[in-house]
């Protein structure tokens, strides 16, 4: 699928005697860069009092078409956005942040409402005001911080700070007595609306300190802050303490689990381990005794070679078959003319002839 044709012609271009930055060009469609104020960078914002406002310059203000244009640098969109901003966190700077933005040439002043008045129409704050004073002025997108700021916003005070628009969300704030405090200002078209964070308030993280009341005190018992700091009863104190140490104790016994289910899953698979070395072990003892002592090992070879070597050298050797044979005629038998017996074959008459033989020749020699 082609992209569309204007990020085609928006599309950056090079030229090898491009005179911008890595070759870019008039053509490339990037917007030049503009130098970023150091004050807000490298300082905190200024109190409004600290500041001075040349008055001898007639106040002209901007309509919202000439804001969204763009107006001179000396003559940026004064832009004004008020509040509390306890426990000052990531919503509030998340709201200055579009407020800031909201035009192109923009001068952030943030009005902060003190104690007394706070306390007066809203509640009691986790901060002072001076400490929320310096968490808006540490914030980046701030040029400028009213310190004291009104509830409601007067003609008088816009005047004063020579303000074009006042940035707040679009919810309507009911509050001393009115329905929505911004209502003249949106009647005169100087409201410019932004957008809340959601999921994030100083409400919310009051609500996460009191729903872990007994966690946070413990926390700071531990670290060292006394039960009268903070107001805690003795016996509540007590109480915090012997969590704290039925916890570590609870702590060290988890440990021990732990460990111990690690000490068992080593011993496991060292046995696994074992068990497979014994296993090919095993097989291999087993093929080595039946390669030696099967029906066709070499033990049976063994044997057989040996006994065939036995009676090869037991049992004497034949004459070859190729060899002549010599027929032996049978020697003559004997006989002794005075004797009309011939000898016996067997042993037994064998010698009785002899004995005989003998006898005749004795009578003959006689003779």
């Amino acid at each position: 699928m082609e992209p569309p044709t204007s990020s085609r012609l928006n599309s950056r271009k090079r030229r090898k005697g491009g005179s911008g930055p890595n070759g870019a060009t008039e053509l490339d469609g990037i917007p030049p860069k503009m130098s970023r104020r150091s004050l807000g960078l490298k300082e905190p914002a200024p109190f409004s009092d600290e500041v001075e406002i040349d008055y001898s310059k007639p106040y002209i203000r901007v309509t919202y078409e000439e804001a969204m244009r763009g107006t001179p640098l000396d003559r940026p969109v004064r832009v004004y956005a008020d509040g509390i901003f306890d426990l000052f966190h990531s919503g509030h700077a998340r709201a200055l942040m579009q407020a800031k933005n909201l035009f192109p040439n923009t001068y952030l002043i943030v009005g902060v409402c003190s104690d007394e008045l706070t306390h007066n129409f809203k509640g009691f704050t986790v901060m002072n005001e001076n400490e929320r004073y310096d968490a808006v002025q540490h914030c980046r997108y701030v040029d400028e911080v009213v310190r004291n700021a009104p509830w409601t916003l007067t003609p008088e005070f816009l005047a004063e700070h020579r303000i074009d628009f006042v940035a707040h969300d679009d919810i309507p704030y009911s509050s001393a007595g009115s329905d929505d405090v911004y209502k003249h200002i949106k009647e005169a078209g100087m409201f410019a609306p932004t957008q809340r964070t959601e999921g994030i308030s100083t409400s919310d993280i009051i609500t996460r300190i009191v729903r872990d009341y007994d966690v946070y005190a413990r926390r700071n018992l531990q670290r060292g802050y006394t039960a009268k700091e903070l107001n805690v009863s003795f016996i509540n104190e007590k109480k915090y303490h012997l969590q704290e140490r039925v916890d570590k104790v609870k702590k060290r016994v988890k440990d021990v689990e732990e460990k111990s289910k690690e000490f068992v899953q080593k011993v496991e698979e060292k046995s696994i381990d074992l068990i497979q070395k014994w296993e090919e072990k095993s097989r291999e003892f087993i093929g080595n005794f039946l390669e030696m002592f099967g029906p066709e090992g070499a033990l049976k070879h063994m044997l057989k070679e040996g006994k065939g070597r036995m009676l090869q050298a037991i049992s004497p050797k034949q004459s070859p078959s190729s060899s002549p044979t010599h027929d032996r005629s049978p020697s003559p038998s004997f006989r002794w003319p005075f004797s009309t017996k011939t000898p016996p074959s067997s042993p037994a008459n064998r010698s009785r002839n002899e004995s005989a033989v003998t006898y005749d020749i004795s009578e003959d020699e006689e003779d």
